[in-house]
């Protein structure tokens, strides 16, 4: 491994310094790997060098949770506590997100961490606009690490919507031949594109209808009630399933295991 010198510029904030291929980060309640890669074509090989297993059923979790009532909110956080972290524990499944303490991230986390859980939970951000425990960053929209994931991809860029190659990359050379599925909650701009880079690896996209935003757009398409370009688009590709919120967590998990059962 590459050795890598302490220095006082600007890639992290006010105490940044380079990242090494791979190091140990600490949290109040456990400690995780963050491993730093540079280009796609070094995937296998970082990925390799984890302790991460791969041929693994993947969940990719993508979207957010803003604008929600409380009693939405409370209605999504049990789709993780009694859906998600359960089907992850129980199919030994590897779960990727965004990683970043906000969202549908921290509620994975979260859920991870009620449950007792020890699925590997995996959060993938670019470089330059997460905050390190003990860190800080001079990037006005820099987020802090969820301190539930147990691994951390640093990807290249320095804007939002630059991980959504690598999110659903990473999650398929995880996955391999094994099956995987996106779980799509709310979102915004850049979960438009995290759905796009998702369906282009094939991977089956099960919007959560009812939780406001991306996600109700794309449930409309679904339904034929197109009114949105992008949207149009992915429900033409026959890879989207829809789930209303009201459904809950039971309609979820069954779909889930449908095609975990299915595709294994």
């Amino acid at each position: 491994m590459a050795l890598f010198v302490i220095i006082r510029t600007s890639i992290f904030g006010t105490l940044p310094f380079m990242i090494p291929d791979s190091l140990i980060v600490t949290f109040p309640n456990q400690t995780a790997s963050l491993i730093s890669v540079g280009s796609l074509a070094e995937l296998p090989a970082r990925i390799a060098a984890t302790d991460l297993p791969v041929q693994r059923p993947t969940l990719v979790v993508i979207g957010g949770a803003k604008y929600l009532s409380d009693d939405d909110l409370q209605r999504v956080r049990s789709l993780f506590t009694e859906s998600l972290a359960p089907i992850a524990q129980r199919f030994n499944a590897v779960v990727v997100d965004g990683g970043t303490n906000a969202g549908v991230m921290r509620l994975m986390g979260q859920a991870r961490a009620e449950l007792r859980a020890t699925f590997p939970l995996v959060g993938v951000s670019p470089k330059r606009l997460v905050i390190l425990p003990n860190q800080s960053s001079s990037a006005e929209d820099a987020a802090p690490l969820e301190p539930h994931h147990t691994h951390f991809f640093l990807v290249p860029g320095d804007h939002w919507g630059a991980e959504s190659e690598w999110m659903a990359s990473i999650a398929s050379a995880i996955a391999q031949d094994a099956p995987s599925i996106t779980i799509l909650i709310n979102g915004g701009d850049v979960t438009w594109r995290d759905a796009e880079e998702n369906i282009k690896t094939g991977r089956s996209l099960i919007v959560i209808g009812e939780t406001g935003r991306t996600a109700d757009i794309l449930a409309a398409a679904v339904q034929g009630q197109a009114t949105h370009d992008r949207a149009l688009q992915l429900a033409q590709s026959g890879q989207v399933r829809l789930v209303s919120l009201s459904e809950g967590s039971t309609a979820l998990t069954r779909i889930i295991e449908e095609i975990f059962k299915t595709e294994a």
